[in-house]
């Protein structure tokens, strides 16, 4: 049974960083591509960044050149480090195996974990 464990949340003021890591457990983790998703209050879900298994990544424009997605197969862990943030950026972040890696959308394969809540303060 897929397990997805995040953390790393906290609240921040703006222009701070933090560092979101999501220990994955039940699938073989080197071979899925990976994304890191966001559900700000009130809105829906949305894909913040995407890394394949060879390492090739994939951002939301609002998050380009501040956020850096990685991952570590020995550790089976994805990572998501969060630079000069935004109040914007508000959200519960969750992480999960992604699809649809050749159509660009990273669309979520499993259930989700509880996710980690991010909170930046202007």
């Amino acid at each position: 049974q897929l397990q997805l464990v995040e953390s790393g949340g906290g609240l921040v003021q703006a222009g701070g960083s933090l560092r979101l890591s999501c220990v994955v457990r039940g699938i073989t983790f080197s071979i899925n591509a990976m994304g890191w998703y966001r559900q700000p209050p009130g809105k829906q879900r949305e894909l913040v960044a995407g890394i394949t298994r060879a390492g090739t990544t994939k951002y939301t424009d609002s998050v380009k050149g501040r956020f850096t997605i990685s991952r570590d197969n020995a550790k089976n862990t994805v990572y998501l480090q969060m630079n000069s943030l935004k109040p914007e950026d508000t959200a519960v972040y969750y992480c999960n195996a992604a699809g649809g890696i050749s159509s660009g959308s990273y669309s979520p394969l499993h259930s989700w974990g509880q996710g980690t809540q991010v909170t930046v303060s202007s």
